[in-house]
């Protein structure tokens, strides 16, 4: 990715701008202010629709003092940045933390989490009440150990209906403990079955990789990888994973992307190299960010806005297939790395999407910190707000990137809950599509005429830290840069 020597020439572009509120007015802002500050100079800086809102524009403000007056008006943080964001329609995915530690950890894997990934549907006839369903177990966590599997229902949470208002408060509220209700579809709606489970939420490192395995069916010997989150700290297992595949002489590779919200454009960029190994040094992905920053670029250096096929992971060789052809299993819950992994991998190999259109977060972020980079150096001892802003668009190889409807299926197979089946399993709906379309058996599910249930959210989307497309590394070094 070349991202040291990228986010070098950022240093300098940060400088250009920075100058209306720094050089015009040597006054700090107040501690009162120091958080509102860092937004606003943030945003100004990388935001990536700072041009189309008139209270980021660089001359807004004629000197520190003025910005503070306009600060003043935001006591809340929270309040300032959704004021500095243009509409929702447009920006849904930027956000702000008051603890960036539970922000880092999220965006590896790390939460405070009771193993249950679960998605959120509205009860039949209803357009408040919800009820959930789990979509899979985490290894090693509390619900691992208790009598709650893939398929199960639930509708409360220590005796309390799931609604619109409460179920954010309810699974994702203070307390670490909690009881679900379970219950069952009775050919109407769905209700209490009587029986519940209690579970206990922990500090937990979930390993993306839940399931890598080979299915030999005929003549064809298919690799299946379910791959929940671009995590880079697990960029080592991934290669493992793919090292394990190659050594089996897999013919086929079906990558299994249902419930991955997404992650590290890095990650995202070494998952394709893996998958195919014939293209290094060729573009995967081109960066697009806001005017002035992308000027800056194209002048100087156009090449730092591109991302790079790679056979490396630092100093480690890439376990490369080189595969021609890969089978993609896509659900309305897959979104940003793994959008780009599909979109990226479009223009060089046949890339068969198979499931449900996606979300379409084709934008990515960078954590901004309240230091004189925002980086993660010499961060502002007072405070632990940090910013989760958009800041580029991206695109592949040959310029396409307009996908905010969704990435459109190939096969379009909807994931229903009476027909989940096991993961892994090739009788699953999803993974027999793919195996049919490999093997030319028609193997395609034919789906029953169930209950159709309308999807509301997932886990990952509910808190939106892990439903995200981002670059590894804030810049840093503005202040060297300057000297």
């Amino acid at each position: 990715m070349r991202t040291a020597f990228k986010f070098t020439l950022l240093f300098f572009i940060a400088t250009l701008t920075l100058q209306s509120c720094q050089d015009n007015d040597d006054i700090a802002p107040p501690a009162s202010l120091e958080i509102q500050d860092f937004i606003w100079k943030g945003m100004n800086q990388y935001y990536r629709w700072q041009a189309d809102v008139p209270n980021l524009a660089d001359d807004r403000f004629a000197d520190q003092t003025a910005l503070n007056t306009f600060l003043r008006g935001y006591p809340v943080p929270e309040e300032l940045f959704e004021a500095l964001r243009v509409s929702p329609s447009i920006d849904r995915f930027s956000w702000i933390v008051s603890d960036y530690l539970e922000l880092e950890g999220a965006l590896q894997g790390t939460t405070k989490n009771n193993g249950i990934d679960f998605g959120l549907s509205y009860k039949p006839g209803s357009s408040t009440e919800l009820f959930g369903y789990v979509r899979y177990i985490i290894a090693n966590s509390d619900a691992s150990t208790k009598n709650i599997k893939r398929g199960d229902f639930f509708t409360a949470v220590n005796g309390t209906q799931l609604t619109l208002s409460n179920y954010a408060s309810l699974l994702y509220g203070a307390n670490e403990s909690y009881t679900l209700g379970l219950a069952e579809f009775n050919g109407t709606t769905i209700v209490s079955n009587g029986k519940s489970v209690a579970l206990t939420k922990t500090v937990l490192s979930e390993n993306p990789i839940l399931i890598n395995t080979v299915i030999t069916s005929g003549t064809h010997k298919i690799g299946y990888l379910m791959y929940n989150g671009f995590y880079a700290d697990y960029d080592d297992e991934l290669n493992d994973a793919f090292g394990q595949l190659k050594a089996q002489g897999i013919t086929d590779l079906v990558l299994d992307l249902r419930y991955n919200g997404g992650g590290s454009v890095q990650t995202a960029t070494r998952l394709a190299s893996m998958i195919t190994g014939q293209f290094t040094g060729q573009v995967f992905a081109k960066q697009e960010w806001n005017a002035k920053i992308n000027a800056y670029f194209e002048a100087e250096n156009p090449e730092a806005l591109f991302n790079y096929f790679t056979d490396k992971i630092e100093t480690t060789a890439i376990n490369s297939l080189k595969l021609t052809k890969v089978y993609v299993l896509t659900s309305a819950s897959t979104a940003s790395a793994s959008e780009l992994v599909i979109n990226g991998l479009e223009p060089h190999i046949n890339v068969v999407q198979i499931g449900d259109v996606t979300v379409g977060k084709n934008v990515g972020s960078v954590t901004l910190y309240d230091s004189p980079t925002f980086g993660s150096e010499n961060r502002n001892p007072n405070h632990k707000y940090a910013m989760q802003p958009i800041v580029l668009n991206i695109v592949n190889s040959v310029g396409f990137g307009d996908y905010y409807n969704g990435l459109q299926p190939d096969v379009l197979v909807t994931e229903t809950l009476s027909t989940l089946g096991v993961l892994g399993d090739p009788a699953e709906p999803l993974l027999s599509s793919a195996i049919g379309k490999i093997t030319g058996t028609s193997r395609m599910l034919r789906q029953s005429p169930g209950q159709e249930f309308k999807f509301f959210k997932d886990t990952k989307s509910i808190k939106g830290i892990q439903n995200q497309m981002y670059l590894e590394k804030a810049p840093e070094g503005l202040l060297k840069a300057l000297e």
